[in-house]
Parts: C-alpha cells; structure tokens; sequence
C-alpha cells in the first residue's frame, strides 16, 4: 500500500517519507532523533487570553504616516481599551506635540526607549505601520519570544507587509479574535567570537582574552564584506566545524528564506518560501565563474574567519545594523534560532508569499505571447 496516498495533500513540508528501502533496507531506529512539526499550512493564531498590550511601531521621518498613526492609536486606546507602547521618539515628532486633539491619546500611551528599555515580556501583539524595515527593527527588539506582528503596507516596497490600512479597524478586530493564519519567519541566531591582545607589561609577554559578544538576532540576512579596503575579501567558510570553502570577493551573505527576496535576491540567489527549513550562503561578486549560491540544512552551524593569507580585514552587519570590524582570530558563528518571528498573513501563507512577488518584484511579468492566427496554424499543420 502507498504510504504516501495517505498524507494530506495541504501538508507544506511533504509526506512522511517511508524509511524502507526494498525488501530488505531501512533506517535504524533513533526514538531520540524523531522531531515532530507542525503542518505549516494549519499554523492558526490563537490567544490564552485577550490581549492587552500592543506595540505599535511607525515609519520615522515620513509625515505622510503620521495621519494614519493617530487613528490607529485612537482606535486601539478609545475603541479596544488597549495599552498601547510607541518609541518615545515618535511621540516627540513635532506634528504629534502640536496637535492638541490628539493630546488625550498622547497622554495615555506608554513610551520606550530601543537600549534602555526592555519590553520584551510585556507585550501582546506588534503592529508595524511603513515598509519592511519596521518588521526588521520589531525583530531586533525582541531577542526571545516575538509576539505576533501585524504589519500594514505603509512603505516603499511592502514585501513583508501584506494588510492595507483602508481596512485596518476590520484586520485588527480579526486578529484580535485570533484564528488568524501565520508564517514563522525563522530568525538566525549569531555569535561573534572576538580575540582581544593583551599586554601584560611586561617585555615579550603578551595575553589572548576571548571575548563573546551575542548579536542581536537576525531575520534576514548577515552580510560580510571587504569593507572600504580595496582589497578582495578572503574569508573561510566552516560548516559543522568543517572547512568548506573559501570565499574571494566582494563578500558574503548568509540569509534566512525571508532574507531570501532581500540583498540575496539581488546578489543572484533562488528566492525560497520562509516555510522552508533552510539557511542560504550566497557571495557577493566572487573572484570565480563557479561559485553559486548555496542551500544548506537550517540546523547546521556556519562559522566565518579571516583566511590567515587575507590582505585586510572584514565588516560584518546584521539586517543592515550594528556593523563591526572583524580581524584576524575574530569568528562569526551562525546558527538557526529557535525564536522564530510570527507574522500574521492577510489571506494565507502561500497566497500572501506570491502575491508579494507579483505586486512588489513583479516576478515573472511578461507581455503575453500572442496565440497565432487560426489560417496561419491551418498552414503550418498542412506543411508538417
């Protein structure tokens, strides 16, 4: 009997596959390796209890957000009694000060500052309003469990932002009665592993300190690059503790499939749905006509250093922030998160995906090919 007639035909990561192989092969037995995942395409948001406390995050230094701010604020304070937390900053925008009816909502909402504060066990459910780097910033601010975020296409691109906020008063009450559909967008998690000389005074005496510095982590990409050297970077690359390569370039890109439609994409990579479990290496102009990019297994470790022959350093940057300066016996250790960030889709998970492609990549757009005229194809059947 088929074992795979019996999988659900809407069960995004395929069948379970049969682990005998002819009459006599199979797969040994390892109860302690078995990992049992939930469909993606039956991910449904659901609340313990009601939410309270929303983060609503906005696009800084674009006036035109500011209007559609204040009735969100409005109609989560007045409409849905919730405990609405901004970044102070944006309360501080002189188009909010001067306005004197919006002063009552002003007063009520709770403001934070990114570095000093820390929000992260308070908070419910994220609303982003701009384009998608309010949903890489929302990532940053939460370094464990991410609340469910609800992002409006208020932005340039919009790629990761699929409501429109003519309908916002409708999407959110929906959300907020949950068994809304999401996407676990995973993040990756980084370390970089620096060694800092130091002199302990005395002649000919020198001390190796490794220092640890836990990176935010990261939703779309991690980027290594030369830098302003001139030079090409020279930098290894270990998987699992195994050198696999060495990359002679511009750089590097390691990236999540969210990050898959972002620089990746335009470094020459395949742009793969954030269902898949996966983690996507991809150069930056490589020195070489055969280097291509890569997919490897999302629970693999990937390690990046200096090659003892490199002419110069590097630079590394995580989703485009915190850039720092990478030397000689320094190591960047990637690895997928556990913490994924969940992002609420407006219609479903696959729908949302390739909608996005079509409205914001116009993947695939063509003019039509036009269908032959019907005495013309008579004539080219009759000549065959």
């Amino acid at each position: 009997e088929d074992l795979c007639e019996h999988a659900s035909t809407h069960f995004l990561h395929g069948p379970y596959p049969a682990t005998h192989f002819g009459p006599k092969a199979c797969i040994l037995p390892n109860p302690t390796s078995v990992m049992h995942i939930q469909d993606p395409a039956s991910q449904r948001l659901t609340w313990n209890k009601p939410p309270v406390n929303v983060l609503v995050i906005r696009k800084i230094r674009d006036e035109s957000l500011v209007e559609p701010f204040k009735e969100l604020c409005w109609f989560l304070v007045e409409e849905k009694q919730m405990m609405v937390y901004v970044e102070r900053r944006v309360v501080e925008d002189i188009a909010l000060t001067n306005d004197e009816g919006f002063g009552s909502i002003r007063n009520q909402l709770c403001t934070f500052r990114e570095g000093y504060d820390d929000i992260s066990d308070c908070i419910d459910l994220i609303i982003c309003l701009g384009g998608d780097g309010t949903l890489l910033y929302a990532s940053s601010l939460f370094q464990g469990s991410v609340p469910p975020v609800m992002a409006f296409h208020l932005g340039s691109l919009g790629f990761l932002t699929p409501f429109k906020f003519e309908s916002y008063k409708t999407e959110v009450a929906k959300v907020f009665e949950g068994n809304a559909a999401i996407t676990l967008r995973s993040r990756l998690k980084v370390k970089v592993v620096k060694d800092l000389l130091q002199r302990t005074g005395l002649p000919g005496q020198q001390q190796y300190l490794a220092h640890l510095c836990v990176c935010p982590q990261v939703l779309n990409e991690v980027v290594v690059d030369r830098g302003p050297s001139s030079y090409l970077s020279n930098v290894d690359l270990y998987l699992d503790g195994r050198l696999i390569t060495s990359v002679q370039g511009d750089g590097v890109i390691v990236s999540t499939p969210t990050g898959s439609t972002a620089y990746a994409a335009a470094a020459g990579a395949s742009m793969i749905h954030p269902n898949v479990p996966a983690i996507m290496v991809t150069p930056i102009c490589p020195h070489s006509l055969s280097f291509r990019p890569i997919v490897v297994p999302a629970g693999v470790e990937l390690m990046i250093t200096l090659s003892p022959d490199a002419r110069n350093t590097c630079w590394v940057s995580f989703d485009g922030r915190k850039r720092q300066e990478i030397r000689h016996g320094d190591c960047i250790k990637i690895t997928t998160s556990c913490y994924p960030l969940p992002s609420i889709c407006c219609h479903d998970l696959v729908y949302d995906w390739f909608e996005s492609l079509a409205q914001c990549l116009h993947w695939n757009v063509r003019k039509k090919q036009a269908r032959l005229a019907d005495d013309v194809s008579q004539s080219s059947d009759t000549e065959n």
